[in-house]
Parts: structure tokens; sequence; C-alpha cells
């Protein structure tokens, strides 16, 4: 059998089983999390202390012009915890590449990209149930939406977008790392974001230079669409602003990451 064959049999046979694959390398990656429940336990304990503290302690003495705290707050904790579960991915890269599980599934007959979507779906499926967790907790204090289904679809694709542009980032970080400490510790950056925008307090708030930069960076617009669905009130421009980032990050991060992979699997 000629070496032209080989590649063109080991071709097809990768086209024709691309989605189970994903299937197999997302049962994998999923396995790892349900052996440590502590990481979804890890990624929400946070952002619920974050949102005790800011409605019981601090919330009084914040002027949002709404009546009701927490419903304010809710968007921009659950980009908190967004951001801090996606550090989970970009560790569990660094401990493949660092073991050599690239190089073993390289030399199998599937597709190199269903590695990575098995680890970004997993982490799909890891934030979508601490974000969940969060809006029980956030039940139970208070918060109250009027929104009806569709919004709350809508809410659930933003967060998607959302995770999995940062997923794929998470995937670059995870790859390219020399440590474990550094795989993880691209997200602070990430966490810290919403506390320069309209999460906490509006921005009309801020001073000049730092309210420029919180009315133009993506979580602001992201928030604000996620809060206007809660609240099912016009979205107007911020929806599209939203997505239009989230795609925009996800497209460029998955060519990178994708990049990124090649290179250590080779």
């Amino acid at each position: 059998m000629t070496m032209e064959l080989q590649t063109e049999m080991r071709t097809e046979t990768v086209k024709k089983h691309y989605f189970s694959d994903i299937a197999v390398m997302l049962g994998r990656s999923m396995r790892h999390i349900t052996r440590s429940l502590d990481t979804i336990i890890t990624v929400t304990i946070m952002p619920i202390a974050m949102m005790l503290l800011f409605v019981y302690v601090f919330g009084g003495a914040i002027k949002t012009g709404t009546e009701n705290y927490v419903n304010y707050l809710l968007p921009g904790i659950l980009l908190i915890a967004i951001a801090t579960g996606i550090s989970y991915t970009a560790l569990r890269l660094f401990t493949d590449k660092q073991r050599g599980i690239f190089e073993r599934f390289n030399s199998m007959p599937i597709a190199r990209s269903t590695v990575l979507w098995g680890h970004v779906l997993t982490s799909l499926v890891s934030n979508a149930i601490s974000v969940v967790i969060i809006i029980l907790v956030a039940l139970i204090m208070g918060f109250r939406s009027p929104a009806g289904i569709l919004s709350w679809l809508a809410v659930a694709g933003i967060l998607a977008l959302f995770t999995l542009a940062l997923t794929w980032v998470a995937a670059i970080a995870g790859l390219g790392a020399k440590s474990a400490d550094g795989a993880g510790a691209f997200s602070y950056p990430l966490v810290f974001l919403p506390f320069i925008s309209s999460a906490f307090v509006p921005t009309d708030s801020m001073p000049a230079v730092v309210r420029a930069f919180a009315e133009n960076q993506p979580v602001t617009s992201i928030v604000e669409a996620i809060r206007a669905l809660l609240a099912d009130q016009p979205v107007g421009n911020n929806i599209w602003v939203a997505l239009a980032w989230c795609l925009g990050i996800t497209i460029v991060a998955y060519i990178f990451a994708i990049r990124a992979y090649k290179r250590n699997a080779a």
C-alpha cells in the first residue's frame, strides 16, 4: 500500500468519524470533571461570595438607579464565574501537553481539532452548571426577572458565546504555558475586567479616562445586553455589539489555538 493511499484512507476515516471523535473526546474530558467536582465548586464559591459581599455589605452605598441591587449585579457575577472557570481548561490542556497526550492522539486516525473541541465543550458544560448554581443562589437572595422564555434563551446564548470565546483564549494560554501556574494565571486580567465596566456601578460615576475604557470594552456591552434581557427591557445595540465581540474573539482565538495545537502535536 503506497503512502499516498494510506494518507487518503486516513483522511476519509477522519472525515467520516469527526463528530463521533468529538463525542469521545468530550466524554474523556468530562470524566476528568466528574472525578474532581471541586473544580466546579471552586469556580462558584468566589462569585457567590462576591455577590453576597456586594449585595449585603456594599449594596446600600452603591447608587444604580434600581431598587434591587442583586438584579443589577447578577450579569457581571456570571461573567466573573465564567472567566474563573475557563482557567481550568487551560490547566487541563497544559497537563495533556506535558504528558505527551497530543502526540499519542496525533498518531491515531482522528482530526486534530477534535481534541481541542473536547476540552472546549467540557468548558461549556461545566460553566453552564456553575451559572445555574449562581442564578439559584441569586433567586434566594431576592433576584427576580419578568423575562420570558425567549429572553432567557437569548441570555443563555450570549453566555455560551462568551464562554466559547474565552475558552479558545484559554486554549492558547494552556498550549503556550511553560508551567501549570502560568496556564491558569492568564485568567486573572479577565476576572478583573468586569470591575472596570458597568457590572457593579454605572459608568457615569467613573473618571473620564476610566469611563471611556469601561464603555468601550466587551464586558460592558455584554452586561448591558444581559441586564436588559433579564429586565424585559429594550436591548438596543448592546446585543449586536456583544455578539460582535464574542464572535470576533472566538474566530481569532480559534485560529491561533489550532496553530498552537499543531505546533505542540508535531
